[in-house]
């Protein structure tokens, strides 16, 4: 019984590391387009803002996905 919990546990951690780089890259992107927008042509803001919004939600997924991770790991 030991090894099968020290193998979920092993599984448990790669998903939790692989969530954390996955909403880092997340977070990485809301920066690069907020960034995008302030610095957009009045032309293209519109467009610069939905590319934001848009990074936002994948930010917030990838957050809650983090987040079920650690509850997992906490059950």
């Amino acid at each position: 019984m030991f090894p099968t919990n020290r193998h979920a546990g092993l599984f448990a951690a790669r998903a939790q590391a692989h969530a954390l780089e996955t909403w880092r890259s997340a977070e990485q992107l809301v920066w690069t387009r907020w960034h995008g927008f302030l610095d957009a042509e009045p032309e293209t803001r519109a467009w610069a803002f939905a590319a934001y919004v848009t990074a936002l939600d994948q930010e917030s997924a990838a957050a809650a996905e983090l987040a079920g991770t650690w509850l997992t790991r906490a059950a």
